[in-house]
């Protein structure tokens, strides 16, 4: 799904400029510490859902995900779409990925995690 490896790359440059660990990232993500060195070496590529996680997780804001969205061949979280304006929501108001997760599932939707 990437194209080149630009995602990926843009994926390390983010999180090499956050002095997180990957292990910090992969609690943040809701992910296993296993599935973002997996991410990171290439062997995996992140489905839509775990892309915005992984950026959430290291704080980016909204525009800097719908970017990474972009790039990535994936549609950006558009504000018309129900379960995509929660997660704007969240976004804009610095919610954490539970915060935005809840919010979802009180919604009755799918949530990112």
């Amino acid at each position: 799904r990437f194209v080149d490896g630009h995602i990926a790359q843009r994926i390390a440059n983010a999180f090499r400029d956050r002095g997180m660990s990957k292990a910090e990232l992969a609690r943040r993500a809701g992910c296993s510490t296993v599935y973002v060195h997996q991410v990171f070496s290439g062997r995996r590529s992140p489905s839509r859902d775990k892309l915005i996680c992984l950026f959430v997780g290291m704080g980016a804001g909204p525009d800097e995900i719908q970017q990474a969205l972009k790039e990535s061949g994936f549609a950006q979280l558009y504000p018309a779409n129900r379960r995509d304006s929660v997660i704007l929501y969240g976004l804009a108001h610095g919610q954490s990925l539970a915060e935005i997760d809840e919010k979802l599932y009180a919604a009755g939707m799918q949530t990112l995690t």
